[in-house]
């Protein structure tokens, strides 16, 4: 009962940041995602994780209706070995209750051996760290990269903004919803999904992924994307200038692993 009155407050405020033009917006069906964050150590963790996720993990979540589900390691980022796990749901309850849920499936726990019981001594990870986020208003559902669909070389940029408050964090969304979801995609940076934290660390902030063919079309792609003059009087409105709405940016580029979905 607690946890869910604590949803309740957060998705509460979630909703007291939008502004009067997003809220009187059509309610579409939003997605909700947990973002984890898996820190293994170098060895035999990551071999122990890629069985889990392919064989375990990802089949049970898919019988829960969480789907697809992407698992990626970062290529470029603070920290290596990480994956990054991508789940998308409909329903709230199910993203939130989902280790109890796994706790529950049989077929899930004998598959899920030996990562899912391993001893203290030799943990199958070092720590994982969980977001729960809402899709925003104007995307309210992952979009499945072509390259998935077509099984060909993709990569992942993974970017996370924080604000310092939560009246710059509102500007911010606003500029996606007014304009910057066109100027991403005239630029040819594929986006998968962005969205709005709702629990987790480093609050206020949203996090969104584009998705390219490689290194050299993000780099071309941002390029465009910074050189659009639509963009410039966007980010030259005195609504969005006028302090710096974003204090930090976390820049991941990640690579799928073989059995991701996405």
């Amino acid at each position: 009962m607690q946890r869910r009155n604590f949803l309740k407050a957060a998705l509460a405020t979630s909703a007291a940041t939008m502004t009067p033009e997003l809220q009187a917006q059509p309610s579409a069906s939003h997605e909700y995602y947990q973002l984890r964050r898996y820190s293994f150590r170098s060895g035999p963790q990551t071999k122990a994780a890629d069985q889990f996720f392919a064989n375990a993990f990802i089949p049970a979540a898919n019988r829960m209706g969480l789907s697809p589900i992407g698992v990626f390691r970062v290529d470029i980022g603070p920290q290596t070995p990480t994956y990054y796990v991508l789940i998308p749901g409909s329903k709230l309850e199910t993203i939130v209750d989902l280790d109890l849920l796994l706790a529950a499936d049989s077929e899930f726990l004998k598959l899920a051996e030996p990562f899912w019981t391993s001893s203290a001594k030799e943990p199958p990870f070092e720590r994982v760290e969980s977001t729960l986020y809402k899709a925003f208003e104007g995307w309210p559902k992952l979009a499945i990269p072509t390259a998935t669909a077509q099984k060909t070389k993709r990569i992942f940029q993974l970017r996370t903004y924080e604000s310092p408050t939560y009246g710059d964090h509102v500007r911010k969304v606003e500029m996606f919803h007014h304009g910057e979801f066109a100027f991403f995609k005239k630029a040819g940076c594929e986006a998968v999904f962005y969205s709005d934290g709702l629990i987790g660390p480093n609050l206020p902030k949203l996090t969104y992924m584009l998705t390219f063919p490689d290194t050299a079309a993000l780099e071309a792609g941002w390029k465009r994307f910074v050189d659009d003059p639509d963009w410039k009087k966007l980010s030259s409105d005195p609504r969005y200038n006028f302090e710096a709405i974003v204090s930090n940016v976390d820049n991941l580029v990640l690579s799928p692993l073989p059995y991701s979905q996405i």
